[in-house]
């Protein structure tokens, strides 16, 4: 009885949430034009009116991390006190880089900076000039530095600790359990949160799909000539979804770990060439000037509002970003939590937070930086380029280095690989929130997903384009944004009752430590008194 129970709410979370996603799809293509409409104005009204929300939360989110990694908490291994991590380092970092944010960076590198030096986001700054190329790289850093990974560290964090160190399921809802009231609807709650979690999910991995498939059609539009549409689009999903099956079918210790080894080998072997084959010595310039103005300016960028001018920067951009990794942090942390099982927090953190984010800012240096410099001192025409179809942006710059082809033709590879560990990790991992937190979903489940991820990516695709996926990642992350609030909470919480028995324990063999000096002083006394 009990397990025909438990399958029946698990069929509940995959069924309701399966079916608003699928309610979705059919939306779009039975009306595109009332869904793009509606897509906008949900995008209007959730920034205007929650923007302040995003940025308090993310920032308090960093804040969180770091106090977790390095206060007493740090020590507390995420399994047994003796488990071993079951990735190597170099694996490990790989995974979270192709996970995280693979896709992203390749799509913003150069896109990023080169939008800011067209377009300032601050006014006074002349459009194109030196300050405008400092502002933009500063910018780049802090979109792509510790916030952003920090989001997806407290929520990964919450399920390893959960899952690996108290024994539970890796579903979102679990680490909420110090917060749910235990009644007769809990388990409501709990279903609730699941489907949310869900649903957030398949947004925020949509709409990374959606600028892969983009970002590829640009891609061999520039090298072959293909035209830029959306059946040319269908096909990328097409065949990424094929090759996602293959992957899927391989598990997570082979398919995913494979591709993601050769992502970040790929993604390595590119910046390595660029770095040398650009302007090297400005490269590292940057690279320093951007870091010092990231550390000098965080408060200020983290908490960057405009109410008094009225302008939108902030909304399309930070506000954007932190929203669609909030809507990637479900499928995100519950993979990161998935293999990190025998680490401690404070490597945890380490790894999700600094380790990713320093090889992302090394990367706008490298491809920002030396758009830049051709844009500044060689008269190219990049940023130009960028302002008009963000898409070119990265093969744009290509054309300024040598083997022009080769470097776009590699690029293709890397973006089509990151699409395809995106998909599975994905699939893989809402498989896993649909089948009560399973390691080892089935691959049925798996293919279910997959799809439906590539068919609200087209959907979105087809009626409103880049602003259509940017709106469906925004409005879904507003409500988990206050999950993941109480997801701090409710992990504090639990630690700290952890920690306290040991704390108590240590101060009772300090006592014990104090007072043997005092007996040992009494009886020399006594000694000395004797031989008088």
């Amino acid at each position: 009885m009990k397990s025909r129970s438990k399958s029946k709410k698990l069929n509940i979370v995959f069924w309701m949430s399966a079916a608003t996603v699928l309610f979705f799809v059919v939306l779009g293509i039975v009306f595109p034009k009332g869904f793009a409409n509606g897509a906008e104005t949900a995008y209007q009204f959730t920034t205007k009116n929650f923007g302040w929300f995003y940025l308090l939360s993310v920032l308090a989110m960093v804040i969180f991390g770091l106090y977790m990694a390095f206060s007493k908490f740090g020590k507390i291994r995420l399994g047994g006190d003796e488990e071993k991590p079951q990735f190597r380092t170099f694996t490990w970092i790989a995974m979270l880089f192709s996970c995280g944010l693979g896709i992203s960076l390749v799509f913003y590198g150069v896109g990023e900076p080169m939008t800011h030096f067209f377009n300032p986001p601050s006014d006074g700054i002349t459009p194109q000039s030196s300050e405008a190329a400092r502002v933009a790289m500063g910018q780049a850093f802090f979109h792509y530095g510790l916030s952003m990974w920090a989001i997806f560290a407290v929520v990964g964090l919450a399920i390893a600790y959960f899952q690996f160190r108290k024994k539970k399921d890796g579903l979102i809802s679990t680490s909420l359990e110090p917060l749910i009231p235990k009644n007769g609807k809990s388990q409501s709650v709990k279903n609730t949160i699941n489907i949310l979690a869900i649903v957030a999910t398949v947004m925020g991995v949509a709409t990374s799909v959606g600028m892969g498939v983009l970002q590829t059609n640009g891609g061999l539009n520039a090298v072959f000539n293909t035209p830029i549409n959306f059946w040319v689009q269908f096909a990328i999903i097409a065949i990424m979804t094929v090759f996602f099956l293959l992957s899927s079918t391989s598990g997570l210790n082979k398919g995913i770990k494979w591709v993601s080894n050769a992502n970040l080998a790929l993604a390595i072997l590119l910046m390595v060439f660029v770095f040398f084959a650009g302007p090297t010595v400005f490269i590292m310039e940057t690279f320093t000037v951007a870091i010092g103005d990231y550390i000098s300016n965080f408060i200020s960028y983290s908490l960057n509002m405009t109410p008094y001018s009225g302008e939108h920067w902030v909304h399309e951009w930070t506000i954007f970003y932190w929203a669609w990794t909030i809507a990637w942090s479900p499928f995100v942390g519950a993979f990161f939590a998935r293999i990190s099982r025998g680490r401690t927090i404070r490597e945890f953190i380490i790894g999700v937070m600094v380790a990713p984010a320093l090889l992302s800012m090394m990367w706008m240096a490298v491809f920002g930086g030396t758009s830049l410099y051709m844009d500044l001192f060689k008269g190219s025409n990049i940023a130009t380029v960028t302002n008009n179809d963000i898409t070119l942006a990265i093969f744009t710059l290509f054309e300024t280095l040598p083997i022009t082809e080769i470097l776009s033709v590699v690029t293709i590879i890397l973006i089509f690989m990151f699409l395809i560990t995106s998909a599975d990790s994905a699939a893989y991992i809402l498989s896993s929130m649909s089948e009560n937190g399973s390691t080892n979903p089935p691959i049925g489940m798996r293919i279910v997903w997959g799809v439906l991820v590539s068919s609200i990516a087209l959907v979105l695709l087809s009626t409103s384009g880049l602003t259509g996926l940017q709106s469906a990642s925004l409005v879904a992350a507003l409500p988990f944004t206050v999950i993941i609030v109480f997801m701090m909470i409710s992990l504090v919480k639990v630690v700290s009752k952890e920690v306290a028995p040991k704390a108590e324990k240590q101060k009772v063999k300090v006592k014990e430590k104090q007072v043997k000096p005092v007996k040992v002083g009494i009886k020399k006394k006594k000694e000395d008194a004797v031989s008088i």
